[in-house]
């Protein structure tokens, strides 16, 4: 079984955020929207997603435009963090949603095998060929059938900084990683240290390690470290642990140094630049920090709390690391076929345009109007994720096998943070790596 990948685990270390987003809960699982007539009237299409609070609202007001569209029915069913145990039970037990919210990439492709999905309609298929770039495509693709189309992106190549801090070294947005790093040493200088590392959630680590190999190695190579073709003792890894050992090692960089980090969480790290005592003037994660510094600290995105892009290393391109959710069609839901036209709807830019306006999301769809997110911020967001285009890359460790990419305490989570703990021996963190990935992979 796979583990909730990174987007849900957010969803929780954000619930705090969530209720002060929230447009009030409703009954999990209650059908939405009115069902009025049109080509699905008297139907009803069972959705399942690892959704709650805010997030879970915002993609009702989608389903509801479904409903006023095609006059079907619709009943969202929260999955739990582990989607894919929910699903095998609901299969088994004869009471199978129609389509299903994946978050991980590993999931999508274990359904796949399992032989639970039925592939996307052929208008899905044409819609998405020329509204998504190839490589989303291609991670809804299974043994060359598509099954799983990403409707919600995140984006988790933003560094999110304390302007008050910038302008108190004088300093400017950084464009390249030494540029980032001498940065933070003038910010350190001026008497707040530069980031704030939540080394108690080995995955943060594992995201800053993704960025620096994207950049730094590029997108084929990280395609094959993904797949376990390339070994994690190449130089190209040893390489980025030595830069990304340069930042471990040095206490103006890290807020309280290793061991302060080692026992900071997700939530604790946006605290810790946006919250009301201050401890560092950077924190590296995804386009969600913005969602806990607005919600949890009440800081004005673009104001108060503002980002830029993952600067390149060593010459490379600015990396742009993803995650998302893919919509599938179960062939055991009672009603694929207007599951199908579902996904047919999420394919389309009015669906997308629905949540935008709600806040809280990125669609990989390239026919969104930027104009429909409701803020500045993540309109540049969404901006830069469409400009990434063919380069951008999922989520490395969210498609590794869980024993390896996503258990608290073993594979790359524990490495990373023994890492962090003592960065001086790149080589010999590789050479554990490649152990450890050997054996989850089998390969």
């Amino acid at each position: 079984m796979r583990r909730p990948s990174k987007t849900t685990r957010r969803s929780a270390a954000t619930a705090t955020a969530a209720l002060a987003l929230a447009l009030g809960t409703t009954a999990c699982g209650g059908a939405t929207g009115p069902a009025g007539s049109g080509e699905l009237a008297g139907q009803t299409v069972t959705v399942a997603g690892v959704w709650t609070g805010a997030e879970q609202q915002s993609f009702k007001k989608v389903l509801d435009a479904f409903t006023q569209k095609t006059g079907a029915k619709t009943v969202f069913v929260p999955s739990g963090d582990n989607v894919s145990t929910f699903v095998g039970s609901k299969i088994e037990g004869g009471n199978a949603p129609d389509v299903v919210m994946v978050p991980q990439v590993g999931v999508l492709q274990q359904f796949a095998k399992e032989g639970w999905l039925q592939p996307l309609s052929e208008q899905t298929a044409q819609t998405a060929g020329s509204t998504l770039a190839p490589v989303w495509k291609n991670y809804g693709t299974v043994d060359g059938t598509y099954y799983g189309l990403y409707f919600k992106a995140a984006h988790k190549s933003t560094v999110w900084y304390a302007p008050e801090a910038f302008a108190q070294a004088g300093v400017g947005e950084p464009k390249s990683y030494s540029d980032m790093l001498k940065t933070g040493r003038t910010l350190a200088d001026s008497g707040r240290p530069a980031f704030a590392i939540a080394g108690e959630d080995g995955w943060t680590l594992t995201d800053w390690f993704e960025n620096i190999y994207l950049s730094q190695a590029g997108p084929e190579k990280y395609d094959q470290l993904a797949q376990h073709k390339l070994k994690w003792t190449d130089e190209s890894v040893v390489r980025a642990l030595t830069t990304l050992g340069e930042l471990f090692k040095d206490k103006q960089l890290v807020a309280g140094g290793a061991d302060a980090a080692l026992g900071t969480d997700f939530p604790s790290s946006v605290a810790q630049v946006f919250g009301p005592e201050p401890k560092a003037g950077m924190v590296y994660e995804g386009d969600f920090v913005g969602g806990v510094a607005k919600g949890q600290f009440g800081k004005k995105l673009g104001q108060d709390a503002k980002f830029f892009p993952f600067p390149s290393v060593d010459g490379g391109r600015p990396p742009v690391v993803s995650g998302g959710d893919a919509a599938v069609v179960l062939k055991d839901g009672k009603n694929g076929k207007a599951g199908l036209r579902l996904v047919e709807f999420l394919a389309s830019a009015e669906a997308a345009e629905v949540w935008a306006g709600a806040g809280g999301f990125l669609s990989p769809n390239n026919e969104v109007d930027f104009a429909s997110y409701s803020d500045d911020t993540t309109r540049s967001t969404a901006d830069s994720l469409i400009a990434a285009g063919n380069s951008i890359r999922f989520d490395m460790s969210d498609q590794a096998p869980a024993a390896f990419g996503g258990t608290k305490g073993a594979g790359e989570w524990k490495l990373l943070q023994d890492f962090l703990r003592d960065p001086s021996d790149p080589q010999g963190t590789a050479a554990k790596l490649e152990a450890e990935a050997a054996k989850a992979y089998g390969n």
